[in-house]
């Protein structure tokens, strides 16, 4: 596991240009000295899972909260306290659920520990306008609201390998630079609520894209009598390399399907997705296409497997299209 407080903090206009040395951000990761404040986490899925183990591992008191409590307990295990609200025990807390409809409906439900002064970051990849309107309400009572979705596998955060990418108030932000070090490798700040949302779409569509073309390229060097392992390495050595190959390139030759991110969880962005988009007025072809191969991937029970079980659902509509052509 990589350190766990000292990571690359970027702030950067709505233009996207980078201004973070005239703000003068700490790049040491030494923000805080003496004893830690107890820090809350909302949602034990694999990514706030993952988030909570970095934070107890560098040594932060933690209370967790999920729907189902058997989730907590290996957190427990290692150190985490069970509340059944951390909002009445912690002035900062994260929260990592699957849309932003159930963090609304969570908030709501412990709404008794809301007070002025908290920091939550939210790591939901969640709408844009749904975000921003959260955002909005949480200040008029007072609390600091940072969107953060994560651009990382539950087992890259693990690691220390994650990209925050964070919207809302600058002052809260630069506040919590302590925590986002200790939770992601590196952090951009990208400006006003939803540019974090907006941001995070961006990012998967093209990480999307590049899984599947990986999973089709790999099934195609099968057909022609490449052997997908041999394919594999030489396309890590060449022009075509994504990220994505050594993420999940092994995981699709193998078959190994065990869950760092669910397909159903990248269904669900892509919507996301093409709802911007019709918002903007513009058409994502590819992005479209991909979506119809997610749906075959969850008709098929794929979708509570890891995303690169995608090659087994353009696996499947090949049998089909082989089985009709004959």
């Amino acid at each position: 596991m990589e350190p766990l407080c000292d990571s690359d903090v970027n702030l950067l206009d709505s233009n996207m240009t980078n201004n973070s040395d005239a703000l003068g951000v700490n790049h040491s990761g030494n923000n805080h000295s003496g004893s830690r404040a107890p820090v809350g986490v909302i949602g034990l899925g694999l990514l706030g899972t993952a988030l909570c183990e970095r934070l107890l591992a560098a040594g932060y008191p933690v209370f967790v909260y999920n729907r189902s409590r058997e989730k907590a307990d290996p957190l427990i295990a290692l150190g985490a306290k069970w509340s059944d609200n951390p909002l009445e025990q912690c002035d900062r807390v994260v929260i990592s659920l699957f849309t932003t409809e159930i963090v609304e409906k969570v908030l709501d439900k412990l709404k008794s520990g809301l007070r002025p002064g908290q920091t939550f970051i939210d790591t939901t990849t969640g709408d844009p306008d749904q975000t921003t309107a959260l955002g909005r309400r949480l200040s008029d009572q007072g609390v600091h609201y940072l969107e953060t979705p994560i651009a990382a596998s539950s087992e890259q955060t693990r690691q220390g390998d994650a990209l925050a990418i964070v919207a809302g108030p600058e002052e809260p932000f630069l506040a919590c630079r302590d925590l986002f070090n200790c939770l992601a490798g590196k952090t951009h700040y990208v400006g006003p609520w939803g540019s974090a949302a907006k941001m995070k779409l961006v990012n998967n569509l093209v990480l999307g894209l590049n899984r599947v073309a990986l999973a089709e390229g790999l099934l195609f060097a099968d057909a022609i009598g490449i052997p997908m392992q041999s394919a594999l390495d030489v396309l890590k050595h060449g022009n075509a390399y994504s990220i994505v190959m050594d993420v999940k390139g092994q995981k699709m030759v193998e078959g190994d399907f065990s869950t760092q991110a669910k397909l159903s969880q990248h269904s669900k962005d892509v919507r996301l997705m093409l709802t911007e988009a019709d918002r903007a007025g513009i058409t994502l072809p590819l992005s479209k296409l991909h979506l119809q191969i997610l749906d075959q991937a969850e008709s098929i029970g794929l979708g509570e497997l890891d995303n690169s079980s995608i090659i087994q659902a353009i696996e499947e509509m090949v049998r089909v299209h082989a089985q009709y052509s004959n």
